[in-house]
């Protein structure tokens, strides 16, 4: 199935463990890249979550970050270090007997000293878990979206297929008259020039024009790159790069087609044609 590398997602759940807040933003890149926003207590965690990225994603520029808050039952829950709170609150006192002038120790201040209050210790396997399997939710959700925005690029590009299609049956079907207005217009100029000019010279000429202006090699080519791409979009993988390339060659063709020209019918096509191709790559590169 095509999928955008557009995408955004925001995933919250809440678990016995916590309440957990997923943003995934993701744009176009030529490889996957992850930045990646966490509290310090699941940085070891990182490794993994690279990992589940890259096992669920081919390419693209990704940005997650992650918000928890504590369960309620251990914000309700606060021990106090009793032997530290003593510990400070005699080593004030103690500094309070150099002064003449003391002043009351501030019990806040005692409680924010690092270590007196100390929170209910949760499972950090268990947390680890409900991180990862939030992260999973999080990064299907992304996908979802992915995929929704590749299915409308899909249809746009198998609309411009089919108008390229169009324009090349179009500039076949019209190639043998335009010869053959050469062919008069060659001949008119001969007689108003008065020149007594060889029939078999004339038909030389014109061989050699029909040669020069045969776009037939090109219209076949672009008519089967139109058929890889319908072929490359019914594919079950990423497929940007191999869009990206096909892109190349048509434009390829268009550009011949166009230097080929005898005629404003074939060079409007061809101008036609790289248009509807550039619009194709234009959107392939968001492409996964």
């Amino acid at each position: 199935m095509i999928r955008s590398m557009t995408a955004f997602a925001r995933k919250e759940e809440q678990t016995e463990q916590g309440d957990f807040s997923w943003e995934i933003r993701s744009v176009n890149h030529r490889y996957l890249e992850t930045s990646l926003r966490l509290d310090e207590q699941f940085r070891p965690l990182e490794m993994k979550i690279r990992k589940l990225f890259s096992d669920k994603l081919a390419r693209g520029k990704v940005d997650a970050s992650l918000r928890y808050k504590t369960p309620q039952s251990q914000q309700a829950s606060i021990n106090i270090d009793h032997d530290l709170a003593k510990s400070v609150i005699n080593h004030c006192d103690e500094l309070a007997s150099f002064t003449s002038r003391p002043a009351p120790v501030d019990m806040l201040k005692v409680l924010q000293w690092p270590n007196v209050l100390q929170a209910e210790s949760l499972d950090q396997e268990a947390l680890n878990k409900s991180v990862m399997t939030s992260l999973q939710h999080a990064i299907d959700e992304l996908i979802l979206t992915r995929e929704t925005e590749g299915a409308a690029l899909k249809q746009m590009i198998e609309q411009r297929c089919n108008d390229i299609d169009v324009i090349a049956k179009e500039t076949r079907k019209v190639m043998p008259d335009i010869l053959e207005q050469q062919r008069t217009r060659l001949a008119d100029k001969v007689a108003d020039m008065q020149i007594n000019l060889d029939p078999e010279r004339l038909e030389q000429e014109m061989v050699v024009l029909a040669q020069k202006s045969d776009v037939a090699e090109e219209l076949d080519r672009l008519e089967s790159h139109i058929v890889e791409v319908s072929n490359v979009l019914q594919r079950d993988e990423p497929v940007g790069r191999r869009l990206d390339f096909l892109m190349q060659e048509l434009n390829r063709e268009a550009n011949t087609l166009g230097s080929k020209s005898i005629s404003t019918d074939t060079t409007r096509n061809s101008v036609d044609l790289k248009v509807l191709i550039e619009q194709m790559r234009e959107q392939i590169q968001n492409i996964e």
